[in-house]
């Protein structure tokens, strides 16, 4: 067996920035394995949060539909359409799921992403 990559703080080009279309999601593979989803919303900020629907344990996040509760953005789960912040990642349906969020640095028109600042609580809080 290989052992997976070690995870890594340090920021990865994900993409151009242009290749997100805005209110749409796209998946990424992050170096360690790591599947998040991005998306770019039309106030122009991109948000990155992990692409496994905890409630259906498929990687789907991406496909989910983006909205927005009292001014928060939002996306919800394709499947059980549970709905996640895209700022903390918690669930705003089940207080028992949350997304790891993954911080977000749109640098010369790429897009960079790292891992989640606390891995082990299941959700980091983006900057």
């Amino acid at each position: 067996m290989t052992p997976a990559p070690a995870p890594t703080a340090e920021p990865v080009a994900v993409c151009a920035v242009e290749a997100l279309l805005p209110e749409q999601g796209a998946a990424a593979l992050l170096p360690d394995g790591t599947a998040v989803a991005l998306f770019r919303l039309y106030d122009g900020s991109v948000h990155a949060v992990g692409n496994l629907d905890p409630a259906a344990g498929a990687p789907v996040v991406c496909h989910g539909i983006v909205g927005d509760r009292g001014g928060h953005p939002t996306v919800a789960s394709p499947l059980g359409k549970e709905v996640f912040s895209l700022l903390d990642g918690h669930c705003l349906d089940d207080p028992g799921l949350a997304l790891p969020v993954h911080p977000v640095l749109v640098s010369d028109g790429v897009v960079h992403v790292s891992p989640p600042r606390d891995p082990a609580a299941g959700s980091g809080r983006a900057s």
